[in-house]
């Protein structure tokens, strides 16, 4: 079997940083031997100078946010005010308009470092809500784009019955449902997974799935061995609703119909009662946190710390795109809860890296077997050290540096299943990642 080299100036090994690391990679895309103490690039051996991590995963995104960067920004309202602004870009979106934005989204988030991405993604019909001639239209432009960008995609088909506790879908919302959890069921049944690809499914959240049909959908993932994302008590007005309408939690609802579990993620979890945060936990039930959009939308901080003691495995999304760096994700998990407890050192660098990196492979149905160690899947990124904001440290403490001080500017390599995807700072496939995501955001304009 054929084999190539990278050789890592520094690489993170799990907890260790180590200098001078080959990693060889077979011709199916995965590690196959991992060699510390290589001082020098040996003949043949692609160089890469920095720290090289595992690849990043992205484990929440709303590829379409990207094009309400800035425009949300200005002035104030809640997230309720946002998500008018958000209705108006859904509904220009067509399949071939979506596939250029995506595409450059992807590549941004290839330059980030990103390897992997959950696609949170119910944006499925025409506008009126009548289905496209191929019903997945919208969704196989995502995978094309993923695959054009050179990162691995989840397609996390979601389920979006209803504006609210039954009531039928408004206008904007129509392009969403698919009337029924059965007949998103029979939709979704039709996409296949592939090479970088895998399909999981989504519940919106439990104001936009009736209690009644969560099941259908719970039952489907089950059945299909898929993740089951779902975002989860990121309003309080959602479980105030909640709680008028069915006596509980959305936690407690979820958990009553048979939707927690270790295959299901919550997104955001940010409101939650100690009893929550218990079934969450005692159910192997992971989260995802996405904190620069819970601070830009004014969400709160969610009980990241104690999620993780209950037993909810922690990951990280940049949901709305307000930026796409997962440093910046990494480390304001960590400080966010430092300013809620006046308190430094929640989680190390090394175990933040493993919520950016393994846990989110693994929520998005990528397996558990993940790193820079023999059989995983060759997928890496490499951050520079001599950056104006890396310069400095010593090396043994290039993850602290990383995590705390890198942001996605400094990203120099990004590898996805041995190829590389991003070289010298620069995409491979998508030259001017920044002219097309200009191009794209325009065309969307009203």
């Amino acid at each position: 079997m054929q084999v190539s080299t990278y050789w890592a100036e520094h690489a993170w090994l799990d907890t260790n940083v180590e200098p001078g690391v080959a990693l060889d990679v077979s011709a199916d895309g995965r590690i196959s031997a991992v060699r510390k103490g290589v001082g020098a690039p040996e003949p043949g051996a692609v160089v890469l100078r920095g720290l090289t991590l595992p690849g990043l995963a992205n484990a929440h995104s709303h590829a379409f946010h990207r094009a309400l960067r800035g425009t949300v920004q200005v002035g104030s309202g809640t997230f309720w005010t946002w998500r008018e602004v958000m209705y108006q870009v859904a509904s220009r979106l067509t399949p071939e308009s979506y596939f250029r934005l995506a595409r450059a989204v992807y590549a941004e988030m290839a330059l980030a470092g990103i390897t992997a991405v959950g696609e949170f993604h119910y944006l499925h019909h025409a506008p009126g809500g009548r289905p496209y001639d191929e019903p997945n239209a919208m969704g196989e432009a995502l995978i094309a784009a993923a695959g054009e960008a050179g990162i691995r995609i989840t397609l996390l088909d979601t389920a979006y019955l209803s504006s609210g506790f039954g009531a039928a879908p408004d206008r904007h919302q129509q392009r969403f449902s698919d009337g029924s959890a059965e007949a998103w069921a029979e939709r979704v049944s039709a996409l296949k997974p592939g090479e970088g690809v895998r399909i999981g499914a989504a519940i919106h959240s439990v104001r936009a799935v009736p209690a009644g049909e969560l099941g259908t959908v719970a039952a489907w993932a089950r059945s299909a061995g898929a993740p089951l994302h779902v975002h989860l008590s990121e309003q309080t007005a959602e479980n105030d609703a909640c709680l008028a309408a069915h006596g509980c939690t959305p936690t407690r609802l979820l958990a009553d119909h048979g939707v927690l579990g270790p295959s299901t993620t919550g997104v955001h979890n940010t409101h939650l009662t100690s009893e929550d945060i218990e079934l969450l936990g005692s159910t192997g039930t992971g989260t995802c946190m996405c904190p620069t959009t819970e601070r830009d939308l004014a969400d709160g901080i969610g009980p990241a710390a104690a999620l993780q003691r209950a037993g909810s495995p922690l990951c990280l999304g940049s949901d709305s795109h307000a930026v796409i760096d997962p440093f910046e994700e990494a480390r304001a998990m960590e400080l966010n809860e430092r300013l809620r407890t006046r308190t430094r050192g929640h989680w190390t660098a090394a175990a933040l890296l493993r919520a950016a990196s393994a846990d989110g492979y693994s929520a998005l149905g990528w397996g558990s077997g993940f790193g820079l160690e023999p059989g995983a899947l060759a997928d890496f990124t490499c951050v520079a050290l001599d950056s104006v904001r890396t310069a400095g440290p010593l090396p043994r403490l290039a993850a602290e540096t990383v995590v705390f001080a890198a942001s996605a500017s400094d990203v120099r390599h990004t590898v996805v299943g041995g190829r590389h995807v991003v070289r010298d700072g620069a995409h491979v496939a998508v030259p001017d990642v920044a002219g097309e995501l200009a191009a794209a955001v325009a065309a969307l304009r009203g």
